[in-house]
């Protein structure tokens, strides 16, 4: 059973290397969901959807990584009232109602958790397409807090111009990633943490399995051919 521990200690080395593949990934992945929570607490009417969904995205994520990630002063602001348990308007975080109780989210086959587990954890179906059903290859696992996440190249492809192309580019280059990855799949104390260390495996390449056991993080690598490698006390 995972119990991933927090990623935040990998964060201030890579923010003093502004051109790391997980700095720009990470910031980008982070900035479209903090669009997407501004637009549907838009919706529902609430004043102040912009601070909001910042203050959402602090209080999931760690005010510390944000304010690196993003490099906006703004964010200090918002991490503080954040941390105060004061969003823009309306009760305090901690007096929101239901937090007691466990909760998993998945939104795209990516995992976050909240609250207390189920007795023998949370169980989750990895494979290369989360909307396989769970006799797809790949591992079952559980684990007990934090989040996971996949990134792949088996989906989501396409064929432009004679070349087989997929979704996850190379910051480097702007075009599609070469990589001997096909999934990996990434423990960690959150499922943003855990999606931007995914996605900058892939990116990584052959440097992924060192730079991931560096960060202590439980993973799981697909090779092109299937074979899977683990680390970080992920389960064989």
């Amino acid at each position: 059973m995972l119990t991933p521990r927090s990623w935040a200690t990998s964060v201030p080395p890579l923010a003093g290397t502004p051109g790391h593949p997980a700095l720009k990934i990470g910031s980008a992945h982070k900035k479209r969901l903090e669009a997407w929570l501004e637009g549907r607490i838009a919706a529902q009417g609430l004043t102040e959807p912009a601070l909001r969904a910042r203050q959402v995205m602090i209080v999931l994520d760690g005010a510390a990584a944000q304010v690196l990630i993003h490099r906006d002063p703004a964010y200090a602001i918002a991490a503080g009232q954040a941390a105060a348990g004061q969003p823009a308007a309306g009760r305090p975080v901690a007096q929101t109602p239901g937090l007691h109780r466990g909760v998993l989210v998945s939104l795209g086959g990516d995992v976050a958790t909240a609250g207390p587990p189920p007795e023998d954890g949370w169980r989750i179906h990895v494979t290369d397409d989360h909307r396989a059903g769970p006799g797809a290859p790949g591992q079952t696992i559980s684990i007990q807090s934090g989040g996971l996440a996949t990134s792949s190249i088996a989906t989501r492809r396409w064929r432009h111009d004679g070349r087989a192309m997929h979704h996850i580019l190379d910051p480097r280059t702007g075009e599609p990633v070469r990589t001997p990855w096909r999934t990996v799949s990434v423990a960690a104390a959150t499922c943003a943490d855990a999606n931007i260390a995914s996605t900058a495996a892939i990116v990584l390449g052959q440097e992924a399995a060192a730079w991931l056991a560096g960060q202590g993080l439980p993973a799981r690598l697909v090779a092109l051919d299937g074979t899977p490698t683990v680390l970080g006390g992920w389960p064989a």
